[in-house]
């Protein structure tokens, strides 16, 4: 097999951080290679120097053996290398064809006919299903990456870099993927994914290299090596892989859903009957294909979305008196322990303020309670210094601004943040999303913490093994109505992906099981 690219000792400092110290990485024909680490271990910069978007400090990169440099995205386009990144650049209005040929230098105009052509060529080749004409506002996360893909092909891309690309992909959809790139693959193609899914390592990858705190570890064989053993190499240490669920100590009623039905402004219905009963002391998981209602339903509770009809009652632990949260305003309820971790698709866009730090962001939780126009900075600094030593954040201080964090140690502000606030419900919105192994499991102990504290814990995810092994019940979401709420540690994966594609006729009358 010839090698398409290698990189030999290459340095980057960002001042006094370094993010990657002489490191190694070779990447054959018609190879897929995986690269792991964890969160901050500096994968993403190396990725970026790759291709032009950083230059590195030191060392070289080879493409077919001739050494080559890369200072520009353009240059990187002309040694044909392309990569599609974890937030997505791509113009909402625009259709399809428009953002894959969008600043493509051309001196005839543009022939959209014939692009939508070849983007349709390209698709039929290697098994992508594209609309060519629809605008990128329309589309779900998955068809909006196979834009990113395409674009990058019809620039003519060999090396292929996908950063962290199912991270938001329900499990058909990643199988769809994995298909396409088996398929690259076998034309030859050269693939690098930066993951943390260490089953999908297993799955997809003919090699992993493996970073740890910027440095180079290893590269090992994918047939030759297991989920341990990678872990190990990851973090410096044995971790164990298994997450501790305890039985519910006495149980209360906290959160009556009954009935609840939502309907988007445009008349298409969100929720549909949807009635469960959370209770303290458990996690409540909730499943289901991505747009199912999951969002709509947390933020119901939150005080976010109207409901049209129904009822959403809490039980107050300190006086029993129920409460209607339907009644109160998204203030009232955070004010009553309520409270929402929703870790959206766009970290940045909607839970944190880029441009401001990480104790002006805790600080953006209690402003409120400011007196005067000068706030007290003391209780959300202890706050950002609990959150960055528990979770273990990568950041040169807490005066850092939050956008020069990596996306998973922005992710480890935005729950801390949550859990730090004592609630007595706490509904976690894929809080492991885009998070290493070892950071993953700070979070699954975090949310037992809170259940052994008598928090009621709603637990919405993405990877139906951890809902069954650290939730209580699940309840499962199908086109927003329920299709079942299933006792977790008994039911099985395939129960629920059943439940995720197909509501029951009872249209899950049997809710309170």
């Amino acid at each position: 097999m010839s090698c398409a690219i290698e990189l030999k000792n290459i340095t980057k400092t960002f001042g006094n951080i370094v993010a990657n110290k002489n490191v190694h990485l070779s990447v054959n024909k018609g190879e897929i290679l995986s690269i792991l680490g964890e969160n901050g271990s500096g994968k993403t910069t190396l990725m970026n120097m790759i291709s032009g978007i950083y230059y590195p400090d030191a060392g070289e990169i080879y493409i077919d053996g001739k050494e080559v440099v890369i200072r520009s995205p353009k240059d990187a386009y002309d040694h044909k290398i392309g990569m599609i990144h974890q937030h997505f650049k791509l113009v909402d209005v625009f259709s399809a064809t428009e953002n894959i040929i969008l600043g493509l230098e051309d001196e005839k105009k543009y022939d959209l006919k014939a692009a939508k052509k070849k983007v349709k060529e390209i698709g039929d080749k290697y098994g992508f299903i594209v609309d060519p004409d629809k605008k990128i506002y329309e589309m779900s996360v998955s068809e909006k990456q196979t834009v990113e893909i395409i674009r990058v092909l019809y620039r003519g891309a060999d090396i292929l870099i996908l950063d962290e690309p199912t991270a938001v992909l329900t499990p058909q959809e990643t199988g769809k993927l994995f298909e396409i790139l088996r398929n690259m693959k076998k034309d030859g193609k050269s693939i690098i994914i930066i993951t943390h899914k260490l089953h999908e390592v297993l799955e997809i990858s003919d090699r992993v290299t493996v970073l740890r705190k910027g440095e180079y570890i290893d590269t090992v064989n994918t047939s030759e090596t297991n989920e341990s053993q990678l872990t190990e190499m990851m973090v410096g240490k044995k971790i164990s892989l298994n997450i501790a669920r305890d039985e519910p100590q006495n149980p209360q009623d906290r959160l009556f859903v009954s009935g609840i039905n939502c309907i988007s402004r445009e008349g298409v219905p969100l929720l549909n009957n949807v009635s469960f009963t959370v209770k303290s002391g458990e996690i409540f998981g909730i499943a289901g294909i991505a747009g199912s209602g999951q969002r709509e339903l947390l933020e119901s509770i939150a005080g976010l979305q109207k409901i049209n009809t129904g009822n959403i009652d809490y039980i107050d632990p300190k006086t029993g008196k129920k409460e209607n949260l339907c009644d109160k305003t998204p203030m009232q309820i955070r004010e009553m322990g309520v409270r929402l971790s929703f870790v959206p698709e766009d970290r940045l866009g909607m839970g944190l303020v880029g441009n401001m730090s990480i104790i002006d962001n805790m600080l953006l939780r209690s402003y409120r309670k400011g007196n005067s126009v000068f706030l007290k900075r003391k209780e959300p600094k202890t706050l950002a210094d609990d959150v960055i030593k528990q979770l273990e954040v990568v950041t040169p201080s807490a005066n850092t601004p939050v956008r020069r964090l990596s996306g998973g140690n922005v992710q480890k502000v935005l729950v801390g943040r949550e859990i730090a606030s004592s609630p007595t419900v706490l509904m976690a919105a894929y809080p492991v999303r885009g998070l290493d192994i070892n950071s993953s499991y700070m979070i699954y102990n975090l949310l037992n913490e809170q259940k052994r504290r008598g928090v009621a814990v709603i637990f919405v995810g993405e990877d139906l093994d951890v809902l069954l092994e650290l939730c209580d019940r699940i309840l499962v979401l199908c086109g927003g109505r329920v299709s079942g709420i299933v006792d977790a540690r008994s039911a099985t994966k395939e129960e629920i992906g059943l439940l995720m594609t197909k509501v029951s006729k009872d249209e899950g009358a049997d809710n309170d099981r």
